[in-house]
Order: structure tokens, then C-alpha cells, then sequence
């Protein structure tokens, strides 16, 4: 039976190599070593309450991530608070997959941004994932454009 959890400051190491492995599947290169600077994000927002994840549990094993983080930039008509959640670490198992995991762990983690106050709620979704968000009622939006420093 699955249950459900938010992580805690003892399950962050596992929690990294599981967002490692996302990283890999979904075609990341690997240049640096990522582990201190997760780290370090997650004991930074989780001891601010910036950043939330809810986990999916098979007894002890950890068998699906998710993650929100929340921003805040000047209000806008689309989102009057300025508040903003950063969706990310959404992964499951691969012999979890199609059981209805990753949408209850996504339901968790919208209703954390909701009760936090943002008026939206944005990822940038992997091919994988981009059917569980339509379906969620996530809205595709082309005006989204990166700039890396």
C-alpha cells in the first residue's frame, strides 16, 4: 500500500540521488557535481518553508518525489498576489508508474502553493509529464523564454 509523506531533513539524501536520476532520465548532462548545491537549496528552503515535497512511500522505500517552490515577484494581473509556486522533482518509480501516484503527489503539492498564497503554479514539464499536467489543467504557455548566465 502506498502513503504518503512530506520529506524531512532525514530523507534528503535519498531525496537528491532521486532527483539525480530524474535529471539523467530526462537527457541531463552531467558537468558538476550537483549534490552540495542541492543540498544546500533544500536545508536553506526547507528551514524557511520556501520549498515543500510530498513523497510517495512503499513502507521504508521512497517511490515518488515532487517539489514546489515558492517565489514571489511583483503582482500581475494574471496572479494579484505575486506569488508564485515553481513545480519540480516530479518522479516515480518506473514500476510505480500508471497507478495514479504521480497526480496524488501533484494534488499534495498544488494544495501546498494554494494554502502558501501563489496565484499560480508553473513548471516546465518533460515530454513525460506533460500529459499528467493537461489533465491536471495545467496550460501550456509559449511565452516562457530562459536567458542563461
Amino acid at each position: 500500500m502506498i502513503t504518503y509523506q512530506r520529506l524531512t531533513e532525514e530523507q534528503l539524501n535519498t531525496f537528491i540521488e532521486i532527483r539525480i536520476r530524474q535529471l539523467r532520465e530526462e537527457g541531463a548532462t552531467e558537468d558538476i557535481d550537483l549534490v552540495p548545491a542541492l543540498l544546500d537549496y533544500y536545508h536553506r528552503h526547507m528551514a524557511d518553508g520556501t520549498f515543500v515535497s510530498w513523497l510517495a512511500m512503499d513502507g521504508e522505500k521512497i517511490v515518488g518525489t515532487s517539489g514546489m517552490s515558492f517565489v514571489e515577484k511583483p503582482p500581475y494581473f494574471g496572479c494579484p498576489t505575486g506569488r508564485i509556486g515553481l513545480l519540480s522533482s516530479m518522479f516515480c518509480d518506473p514500476g510505480y508508474r500508471r497507478q495514479g501516484i504521480a497526480r496524488e503527489l501533484l494534488s499534495r503539492v498544488v494544495g501546498e502553493a494554494r494554502e502558501y498564497g501563489c496565484g499560480a503554479v508553473q513548471i516546465t514539464a518533460s515530454d513525460m509529464g506533460v500529459l499528467l499536467y493537461t489533465n491536471f489543467g495545467f496550460k501550456k504557455n509559449g511565452n516562457f523564454m530562459q536567458y542563461n548566465l
